[in-house]
C-alpha cells in the first residue's frame, strides 16, 4: 500500500505543477484559454489573478514533493497537511469557482490522503 501511496502523492505533485504551468505561463495562450472559455481579452484582464494561483498550486507541488523526499515522520505529516490543503482547495474552488475543480482537484488529493493514512 505504501508504494501505491506514494505513487498517488507523486501524480497529484505532477497535477499541480500542470496547473502551475496553466496558470502561470499559459493562461493567455489556447490551452489556457480554452479551459475555461475565454477570450484573449479576459485571459488577458485576469492573467495577474492566474498567476497568483499558479503560484499557490506550486506550493502544494513542493509540499508533496517535500513529503516524498523526507524521511518519516517528516515526509508522512508533510503528505498529510499538503493533500489536506490539496482537498481543501478544491472544494473550495468547487464550490466558488467551478464545480469541475471538485473532480479534477479534491478527488485526487482525497483519494491520495486516504492511501498515505491507510499505509501508515
Amino acid at each position: 500500500m505504501e508504494i501505491v501511496a506514494r505513487v498517488l502523492v507523486g501524480l497529484v505533485a505532477a497535477l499541480h505543477v500542470y496547473i502551475v504551468a496553466l496558470e502561470m505561463f499559459l493562461w493567455q495562450r489556447k490551452p489556457g484559454r480554452s479551459l475555461h472559455g475565454f477570450s484573449p481579452e479576459v485571459a488577458r484582464v485576469t492573467a495577474p489573478m492566474a498567476a497568483n494561483q499558479g503560484l499557490y498550486n506550486g506550493f502544494l507541488a513542493a509540499g508533496l514533493v517535500w513529503g516524498l523526499a523526507a524521511e518519516d515522520p517528516t515526509g508522512f505529516r508533510a503528505q498529510v497537511f499538503f493533500l489536506s490543503c490539496v482537498v481543501v482547495a478544491g472544494v473550495f474552488g468547487a464550490v466558488t469557482a467551478n464545480r469541475r475543480i471538485l473532480v479534477a482537484q479534491a478527488l485526487p488529493g482525497a483519494l491520495a490522503l486516504a492511501a498515505v493514512l491507510a499505509a501508515r
